[in-house]
């Protein structure tokens, strides 16, 4: 993942922002229940990109993948909508508490630009719809050109969405976030249809850190920079996620991706082992110790 990266990581201040204040009074009506339910994951299960991950001689990857981690973000369903076929295979290889979080097919959000697609994302959804208890969160993600004078597309893409499907939406041009009236108009929209608003936490883009949530799940994107300080910024954030929880927090999804996907599979597995041991949590996460060679 290429988007947000920047030449000398070593030069950008990582501090995560404090959580907006909006995003505490969405989360405190929930506050009565303390249960979080967490899913972490890579963004992809091929070999190619999980470099050093699989086993010599291992015969699916997609069947090791999901015994070592508890979700995917399916960024590859963003290149071509899944068949039937496909998501019933790709269901049929994982452990029941596995889940997928397909990315909605750029030929509605890029080339469609959420007009005159409903027979586009009916099909998408009728597909993904076979996961049936599998399916995770559905994700939308519009082209950074895509600004504040787009946003009645993008409402009446909410406004109709099928209720019965989750789903997180991430915007990247950057008056959503410079201006706090576009902003506020971008979350009010999520807030009231119950969508989440994905926060992206990569290099050059600190202003989709934005911290503030739309409902009682947080979706997280994490872009490694290929720097050392990539561990510290995944503890930062379990300090955050932990007083998220405390005040309501029920679903975390954390996906986590690199500039140049070398070591996704090791800061996943450190982002677990360390969330384990501070919410008492039993995340699914590679038990052996993994190296790269």
């Amino acid at each position: 993942m290429k988007f947000g990266k920047v030449e000398n990581p070593q030069l950008v201040d990582f501090t995560l922002p404090q959580t907006k204040k909006e995003s505490f009074e969405v989360l405190n009506k929930y506050k009565s229940n303390n249960d979080l339910a967490v899913f972490v994951g890579c963004a992809k299960w091929n070999k190619q990109d999980l470099k050093n991950f699989y086993p010599p001689k291992t015969k699916d990857e997609l069947t090791y993948y999901s015994t070592q981690f508890n979700s995917i973000e399916m960024n590859a369903t963003f290149y071509r909508a899944p068949s039937k076929a496909n998501v019933e295979t790709w269901a049929s290889k994982t452990p029941k508490d596995f889940k997928f979080f397909p990315k909605i097919p750029q030929s509605i959000s890029h080339y469609g630009r959420l007009q005159n697609i409903t027979d586009k994302l009916n099909e998408f959804l009728d597909a993904v719809a076979l996961f049936e208890d599998k399916l995770g969160m559905i994700f939308l993600q519009m082209h950074e050109n895509f600004a504040p004078k787009d946003f009645d597309k993008l409402e009446n893409f909410v406004n109709h969405f099928p209720k019965g499907y989750p789903l997180a939406v991430e915007v990247r041009h950057e008056d959503w976030f410079s201006k706090p009236q576009y902003f506020e108009q971008l979350t009010n929209l999520l807030q009231e249809n119950q969508v989440s608003n994905i926060i992206v936490d990569t290099a050059g883009r600190r202003d989709m850190v934005h911290m503030r949530l739309t409902s009682a799940d947080a979706f997280v994107r994490f872009v490694g920079a290929n720097d050392a300080s990539d561990y510290e910024r995944l503890d930062e954030w379990i300090s955050v996620i932990k007083d998220w929880k405390n005040e309501g927090l029920q679903n975390l999804y954390f996906f986590i991706h690199q500039n140049m996907e070398v070591e996704s599979p090791l800061l996943a597995t450190h982002f677990i082992k360390n969330l384990n041991k501070e919410l008492n949590l039993t995340i699914r996460g590679p038990q052996e110790t993994l190296t790269l060679f």
